[in-house]
């Protein structure tokens, strides 16, 4: 419990360091000095201004094809953290008899329980720390282009669909789409899980969305739509990928869950 609290902890350090501390306010260009900045931020705003001039200007397909672009990038690790997470839950049944077995505080017992669960990882090749290392290498990635879009002058004085990049969506559209998008998603992932029966996993699946569409009400919705866009990707990532992998597990266990 201290490791997933202590990765929780170097996440929300992380997200604080790269979102908070790089110059937020100031626009980013190719004379913009700092490791971040040339190598993360600008190259992904460079990459929003080349798909928008392919395509006349607009800046609104720039952020979509790159927003794309870069979840696909991504989409190795997703697959590997979606691996790692069925990798634990197969394994819940043992490791609930395991410390129903080891159920006495005493030290002792405690040592005991924590060998068993390491050799019950070890047999099945689990990592539960595996999840984690996906969500650490995306992190600067994502926080790259949210940086991008918010600190990309041109971005600010263009217009696509029927919104104003600079401005929030005056419709409320897109913070709708993106908190369903963030719910759905959450909820696909948690359906069949162990983290779907956690109150705490629970109360995150109905927090974020909100979070993310209040967000999305205030922030311009240049960010509205790589919110939107990502989202809607994680949705199909989930049903193309996590699906088959349930439905494949059921079957080579005759439909029975473990």
């Amino acid at each position: 419990m201290s490791k997933k609290y202590l990765v929780l902890i170097s996440m929300i350090v992380l997200v604080a360091l790269l979102s908070g501390c790089t110059q937020m306010n100031e626009p980013i260009t190719s004379q913009s000095e700092g490791f971040w900045n040339e190598y993360f931020v600008y190259p992904m705003s460079w990459l929003i201004t080349y798909f928008a001039e392919l395509f006349n200007g607009s800046y609104g397909l720039g952020i979509i094809v790159v927003t794309i672009m870069v979840r696909l990038v991504l989409l190795p690790l997703n697959v590997k953290q979606l691996k790692s997470s069925k990798a634990m839950q197969d394994v819940q049944p043992e490791l609930k008899e395991i410390q129903k077995k080891y159920s006495s505080k005493d030290a002792n017992t405690q040592q005991k329980l924590q060998k068993e669960t390491m050799e019950l990882f070890q047999k099945h090749g689990v990592n539960p720390l595996a999840g984690c290392l996906p969500i650490f290498v995306q992190m600067p990635v994502l926080i790259a282009i949210y940086h991008a879009i918010m600190r990309n002058a041109e971005i600010q004085n263009h217009s696509f669909l029927w919104f104003e990049l600079g401005a929030p969506d005056p419709f409320y559209i897109l913070p709708i789409i993106a908190g369903g998008a963030t719910f759905l998603q959450q909820k696909l992932m948690m359906a069949g899980s162990p983290a779907g029966q956690n109150p705490q996993m629970m109360v995150m699946m109905y927090v974020m969305p909100i979070m993310i569409t209040v967000f999305a009400l205030f922030f311009p919705a240049a960010l509205a739509l790589y919110w939107v866009v990502g989202n809607v990707f994680m949705v199909a990532q989930t049903i193309f990928i996590r699906k088959p992998m349930m439905k494949k597990d059921d079957a080579s266990t005759g439909g029975v869950k473990k």
